[in-house]
């Protein structure tokens, strides 16, 4: 079918990206230099890459809104792009803009544009807004290391999988109706 992927290979190249990261973990301090080295543009690749996909595959993430005493939200204003969420961590105290604020949601993404950044999320129980601060893929992978790979791959994975889904209902949408033109020509 047009448009399929093999997802098998999905599955065995995120399985070799997980075990890379177990093995990176047990050791991170024993890793070569070298090795070290060539993360950072292996990451920065991969990143240019998963990048051609966040306009379609990523979400349009809040900059800063009001939240009603029901808990709902208003007067909203989005980034200008999409980002793909590559993972949650535990946030920091307080924000490097304004140590005032305490970060209540810290989130690693990347962008349209290819570069990643963190989303501080803070929130006064009235006003939410976020710093972001982004990050080059050297600050990626000295932050979040080779888990920074294997979350993007499982992004890109994800998003494989459903465009998959996708793809093979619309096959059979589409034979459905073949089917049914071809009963009303006979």
């Amino acid at each position: 079918m047009q448009g399929s992927c093999d997802l098998d290979k999905i599955e065995e190249g995120f399985k070799a990206a997980v075990a890379c990261a177990k093995k990176g973990t047990e050791g991170v301090d024993a890793l070569s230099p070298e090795i070290h080295a060539s993360l950072v543009p292996l990451i920065s690749r991969l990143a240019a890459e998963a990048a051609t996909i966040v306009p379609t595959a990523g979400l349009s993430m809040m900059l800063r809104g009001k939240q009603d005493g029901k808990g709902e939200l208003y007067d909203t204003v989005y980034f200008d792009q999409k980002m793909l969420i590559l993972g949650k961590t535990d946030p920091m105290p307080y924000r490097p803009d304004d140590t005032t604020k305490k970060v209540d949601s810290q989130y690693l993404v990347l962008g349209e544009d290819g570069i990643f950044s963190e989303l501080m999320y803070s929130s006064d129980g009235f006003l939410i807004d976020v710093y972001k601060k982004e990050l080059s893929a050297e600050d990626a992978v000295s932050l979040y290391g080779l888990e920074t790979v294997v979350m993007l791959y499982k992004a890109v994975q994800q998003f494989a999988l459903n465009e998959s889904g996708l793809h093979e209902a619309m096959g059979k949408v589409l034979d459905f109706l073949l089917a049914e033109e071809l009963d009303a020509a006979d």
